[in-house]
Formats: C-alpha cells, sequence, structure tokens
C-alpha cells in the first residue's frame, strides 16, 4: 500500500494540470508559431509556470493500492491486483490461460 501523501501528490499534478492546460496550450501554439518576438515571451511565460502543472510529471497509479509500478491502464489497477481479481473471478470475461 503507497502512502497517502503520495496519492494525495499525484491527485494534486492531476488537478494542476488541468487547471493550466488552456494556458500551456496557448503558450505551445505561440512558441510553434513564426512571430519570434512574441515566441520568447511566451517561452518565459512557461517556465514561470508552476513544475506540477506539467502532464507529464503525472504518474500511472493503481486505484486500489497506490502502486506505481505494475499498472495495466485497461482495467487502471496493478499487476498484482489484477491477477487476484481475475483469479476470484471478479473481472467479466478474463480467464487463466491454459494449453
Amino acid at each position: 500500500m503507497a502512502k497517502e501523501s503520495l496519492k494525495a501528490r499525484e491527485v494534486k499534478r492531476a488537478k494542476m494540470a488541468a487547471k493550466y492546460a488552456t494556458k500551456r496550450a496557448e503558450l505551445k501554439k505561440i512558441i510553434n508559431g513564426n512571430d519570434y518576438e512574441a515566441k520568447d515571451a511566451a517561452i518565459i511565460a512557461l517556465q514561470k509556470l508552476p513544475p506540477n502543472s506539467n502532464p507529464i510529471r503525472q504518474h500511472n497509479r493503481c486505484k486500489l493500492t497506490g502502486r506505481p509500478k505494475g499498472y495495466i491502464r485497461q482495467f487502471g489497477i496493478s499487476r498484482i491486483n489484477f491477477r487476484e481479481m481475475a483469479l476470484a473471478g471478479l473481472i467479466p470475461g478474463v480467464k487463466k490461460a491454459s494449453w
């Protein structure tokens, strides 16, 4: 089980990324444009945004335990919880392979 502070940090990053998404997109549009004077100002403005407002800093975590590694995107849980739930029959359409 992950520490509550680490889970809270990820929630905080997600909120901050959503808050600054439009501003970040506008600045990126200016940076990718042809106006070189506005480009310099946009780069500086982008650098002044909080680091956690960048969606790249977010990390996928298991919804049940908060484990950061072994995350299965399709189900939103870690490989360990996935295996336990699949063997218990809690995930519809998933069964252990045998051949």
